[in-house]
């Protein structure tokens, strides 16, 4: 199997042959944002496979406030059509975990590292991220950190 980019490239020309509007847009927006992750910086270089999924992750988040701001302006249509992006966009992302299963993950993170009090908040993110690993968004993560550590 070739990289996640090739991926979104065989499935974007796929959906150009079906003719599936809502996919070719939306895969054309999530490579466009690849290739300037990688033009990023001081020299272009190619992007792993971690960095892409990262990209993308950045992307559908992206799609959900949009999606909720435009859903609080009363644009219904339009949060659909960003709800819709952040769906094919998320076929690509790992399966997020559950509120439960943050909870866990955190729990032996924290206690693998021995973090008990506010103080190593910082450490302990880093910790905690680094089990998750982009199984879920960093707000949740963080959330969660704080609510164990009593901060």
């Amino acid at each position: 199997m070739g990289t996640l980019k090739d991926r979104l490239n065989d499935d974007l020309h796929t959906a150009m042959k079906a003719r599936d509007d809502l996919s070719t847009g939306t895969l054309r927006m999530a490579l466009a944002a690849v290739r300037n992750a990688e033009v990023a910086g001081r020299e272009a270089r190619a992007l792993s496979d971690d960095e892409v999924l990262a990209v993308l992750a950045k992307e559908s988040k992206k799609r959900r406030e949009a999606a909720t701001a435009f859903a609080d302006a009363g644009r219904s249509e339009q949060a659909a059509k960003e709800l819709s992006e952040g769906e094919v966009i998320d076929r690509y992302l790992p399966k997020q975990l559950s509120a439960e299963e943050i909870s866990e993950t955190v729990a032996e993170a924290l206690a693998a590292g021995g973090f008990t009090g506010k103080a190593q908040m910082g450490p302990a993110m880093k910790a905690a991220q680094a089990a998750i690993a982009g199984r879920a968004e960093g707000g949740r993560v963080a959330a969660e950190v704080r609510k164990q550590l009593g901060v």
